[in-house]
């Protein structure tokens, strides 16, 4: 690999007019410069493309792919396939990053010959005032095997998630790859058949990347899509069982995790009896083989232990941190 590869930075964007320019700023101020920066606008309908524009204008590495809205997953898959660079990142349209976060992701992967680098985030509010030249300190980092990856993925070790965006990955682990499209949690659909293909992941504590949080997140309340959570974690648990068993205890502590969240999250009207009914049966069926799993999170511990003492009691308990 050359020393200053073209690093891709993918931009998926729907109707974030009020961060926009802020994120590409902080992308075009990156202190690695070898960039060809994809914007992905999903059918925006406020300022969005506009601002979008004009950054092609003014930077010949922008640049605008306007397409009618067809979701995250869909801009992103777009993204990839218009994407040349031997290395990507993703950036959220209404995120941001510190300055120089692309060439510490860069130069942690070459110097671990790693496949992915993944650095962690702040989380930040619309009131905050953006401080993306502050230098980033490089803290420690650890680095891991596919099967150790996705076993934290799964259990929901620390700040390794699914998340697609945080982190600096060697564009060829999405050849043949694409995000699932019409569902959220697209991220955690695509996880297995991405980290398998790795070596090594690095991973480091450092914060630089942004992550807003925002009332008008789709992931603040409950809505009918959120759904898709269940059905993409039982196909992984039927996938893994096949072609992976060793991360069977794993993937079943995700998934007894997703059925205990949208059971909290669902709302309490007839038309949603079944899910709840649903998510009811499969806690059932996972909790004691998981709670004898010394590697789950205390989360869902405290939920199975809560779950002895029935549906209602334990809704009444953890309905209020449901996330």
């Amino acid at each position: 690999m050359s020393k200053h590869p073209l690093i891709s930075v993918i931009v998926p964007v729907y109707n974030v007019e009020q961060y926009l320019e802020q994120c590409l700023t902080s992308i075009a101020s990156q202190s690695y410069t070898q960039l060809e920066v994809v914007v992905v606008d999903d059918g925006s309908t406020d300022g969005s493309p506009g601002i979008c524009d004009r950054w092609a204008e003014r930077d010949k590495r922008f640049t605008v792919i306007h397409k009618p809205n067809g979701g995250v997953s869909d801009a992103r898959n777009t993204g990839l396939r218009a994407a040349t660079g031997r290395l990507l990142t993703m950036v959220d349209g209404d995120d941001w990053l510190q300055a120089d976060a692309i060439e510490l992701m860069y130069n942690l992967l070459i110097n671990t010959d790693s496949d992915v680098a993944v650095f962690y985030w702040r989380e930040v509010f619309p009131h905050t005032v953006p401080d993306i030249q502050h230098p980033t300190p490089l803290s420690s980092w650890h680095r891991y095997d596919s099967r150790q990856t996705l076993r934290r993925i799964f259990y929901q070790k620390g700040f390794l998630t699914h998340s697609p965006w945080g982190r600096l990955y060697k564009s060829r682990l999405f050849d043949g790859l694409q995000y699932q499209h019409g569902i959220i949690y697209e991220d955690l659909a695509i996880a297995y058949d991405l980290y398998k293909r790795c070596s090594n992941v690095v991973v480091s504590y450092c914060r630089t990347y942004n992550y807003m949080q925002r009332n008008t997140s789709f992931m603040g309340d409950f809505k009918p899509q959120r759904l898709d959570v269940l059905d993409v974690v039982d196909r992984l648990e039927t996938r893994i069982a096949k072609q992976e068993p060793q991360l069977l205890p794993a993937v079943r502590s995700r998934r007894l995790s997703a059925h205990f969240n949208i059971l909290l999250l669902c709302p309490a009207s007839p038309e949603y009896d079944d899910v709840r009914d649903r998510c009811w049966n499969v806690i059932k069926q996972l909790r004691v083989r998981c709670f004898f799993d010394p590697h789950i999170r205390l989360k869902n511990r405290l939920g199975i232990m809560a779950s002895f003492l029935g549906r209602k009691t334990f809704i009444k308990l953890f309905s209020n941190g449901a996330k």
